[in-house]
C-alpha cells in the first residue's frame, strides 16, 4: 500500500510512538508485507527467525522489536510490538469508512455496467464497462473491477485477510488495507469469496473463469485464462501462473507457486510448489501418472501377500 504522499521517518515514528534509527527525514512511501515490499516501504518483523530476511529485503524501513545494526541505505523503527504498530499504520492511512448506502457516491461505475438489486458497492470502488453484477454481491472498499466482468449472485470481494497473531488473551487480527483487483473478461461464480490483500492486492488475471463456492485467500495472484472449479480453496500469498486448471475441491497451502498450464485434478492437496505443463493428483501432491500407479499397486497388496504365504 502506497501512502498518498511521502512521509518522513520522524512523522511515521510519531504516529506509532516509536523510536527510530536513521535520518529523521528518511523518505517513507508506503507499507507492505515482506513478499511484495519495494524500496520506500515499511516491513514489520517480530520474530528472530525472520530478522535477517526483513533486514535484507527490498524494504528500506524495517519495523522491528530489537535494537540491531541498521543496514546501509535503510532505517529502523524500534517497537516493543511491531504487529500492533503495523496495525496502527494501516488504521491511520486506510481506516474503515462506514457506509449507509448500497452504492457509495465515491464508486466509479463504467458505461453499460448492470448492477442487480441488493448489491453493496463500497467506497472508492472502480468497476469498468459492460460488467454484469448479479443480486446480493458485496464489493468492499477500494476494489477494482475491469471491463466485461460477470459476477454471480452472493459473491463477496474484499473481505478481510485471515491473518492472526496468537496472544495470551486470544487471537489478534492483522488489519487489512489492501485491495482486490479483477482484470478484464473475468467470470466469478456464485457464493465465492475473495479476500483483499493485507497491504497489497489480491489479483485475478484477465480471462480467468471461477466456478461457484471458491475461496481465494489474501494477496494471492491468479494469472490469465485460468479455470478454477467449484469448492476449491486457495490460501493466502499463492501465485497461480497463466492458464492453470484447478478442478473441484482442490486445496492449497500458502506461499506456493503453481506453474503455467499445470492441471490439478479434483480433491488434490497442493502442499508444495509445482512446475507448469504437468498434471497432478493426490495428497501429498504428485504427478498424476505416478500417483495413479501407486494406487493401483496398493490394490495389489492382498494378492502379493497371498502369493508370499
Amino acid at each position: 500500500m502506497k501512502f498518498p504522499k511521502t512521509h518522513s521517518l520522524k512523522e511515521i515514528a510519531q504516529i506509532i510512538g516509536s523510536e527510530f534509527v536513521g535520518d529523521e527525514n528518511f523518505p517513507v512511501q508506503g507499507m507492505n508485507e515482506i513478499h511484495v515490499v519495494e524500496p520506500g516501504d515499511i516491513v514489520f518483523v517480530d520474530h528472530p527467525k525472520y530478522y535477517d530476511k526483513a533486514l535484507q529485503s527490498a524494504a528500506t524501513i524495517v519495523l522491528i522489536n530489537k535494537q540491531v545494526d541498521c543496514p546501509d541505505g535503510k532505517a529502523l523503527l524500534i517497537s516493543d510490538d511491531p504487529f500492533r504498530d503495523f496495525n496502527k499504520l494501516t488504521n491511520h492511512f486506510r481506516p474503515f469508512t462506514y457506509s449507509n448506502v448500497s452504492i457509495s457516491s465515491s464508486a466509479q461505475i463504467g458505461e453499460g455496467t448492470l448492477i442487480q438489486p441488493n448489491c453493496f458497492i463500497g467506497n472508492h470502488v472502480k468497476i469498468g464497462k459492460n460488467c454484469l453484477i448479479h443480486a446480493n454481491v458485496s464489493i468492499y472498499d477500494h476494489c477494482v473491477i475491469g471491463d466485461n466482468v460477470v459476477i454471480q449472485a452472493g459473491t463477496i470481494l474484499g473481505a478481510d485477510a485471515f491473518y492472526y497473531k496468537k496472544r495470551p488473551e486470544g487471537f489478534d487480527q492483522l488489519l487489512s488495507g489492501g485491495r482486490v483487483v479483477v482484470e478484464d473478461n473475468v467470470g466469478i461464480g456464485a457464493l465465492c469469496t475473495v479476500d483483499r490483500g493485507v497491504t497489497g492486492d489480491t489479483t485475478i488475471g484477465a480471462g480467468t473463469k471461477i466456478d461457484n463456492q471458491v475461496h481465494v485467500g489474501h494477496d494471492t495472484v491468479i494469472g490469465k485464462k485460468c479455470l478454477i472449479a467449484a469448492q476449491t480453496g486457495i490460501a493466502g500469498c499463492v501465485i497461480i501462473e497463466d492458464e492453470v486448471t484447478l478442478w473441484g475441491q482442490v486445496g492449497t497451502t500458502s506461499g506456493i507457486t503453481i506453474g503455467s498450464k499445470a492441471v490439478i485434478m479434483g480433491q488434490t492437496g497442493v502442499t508444495k510448489s509445482v512446475d507448469g505443463g504437468k498434471t497432478y493428483f493426490g495428497t501429498p501432491i504428485e504427478e498424476s501418472r505416478e500417483k495413479l500407479k501407486q494406487l493401483a499397486n496398493i490394490k495389489r497388496i492382498p494378492e502379493i501377500i497371498e502369493k508370499l504365504k
